[in-house]
């Protein structure tokens, strides 16, 4: 089992993301002015920010994950049988998590006992609700 990324390109991906959107929302050059007068609007380019930020930030913390991706399957999650194996399918599913829509690596296995298809990292994973 072993990360998708490093810390170092996870926090430097991340950075770049929050600070662009740090600008958009307190701009670095004193000449163009804030958006919005009440406290409302506030609030509301914070939470733009953070639907910016947070499912970056996700995506980023499950790939530093060990089991982000496996050089095994394991057993069959179904029958139990250890017949299985890695597919070279490998898919990137949306996930609606509560900060928004998060991207993830998903790898596919096969059992050849039952035939049946499953995810070895999608119990450690988890599906959001």
């Amino acid at each position: 089992m072993s990360a998708l990324t490093t810390r170092q390109d996870a926090r430097e991906r991340l950075r770049k993301v929050f600070e662009a959107a740090l600008d958009h929302l307190i701009p670095p050059d004193e000449s163009v002015p804030l958006k919005g007068a009440r406290f409302t609007d506030f609030e509301d380019q914070v939470e733009a920010m953070g639907r910016e930020v947070l499912p970056i930030a996700l995506e980023e913390r499950a790939a530093l994950e060990g089991n982000a991706e496996v050089s095994h399957p394991g057993c069959c999650p179904f029958c139990g049988s250890a017949r299985a194996y890695l597919k070279k399918e490998v898919t990137q599913p949306e996930l609606l998590s509560p900060q928004g829509e998060v991207v993830v690596r998903k790898q596919h296995a096969r059992c050849r006992a039952c035939g049946k298809t499953f995810s070895p990292s999608g119990s450690r994973l988890g599906v959001a609700r």
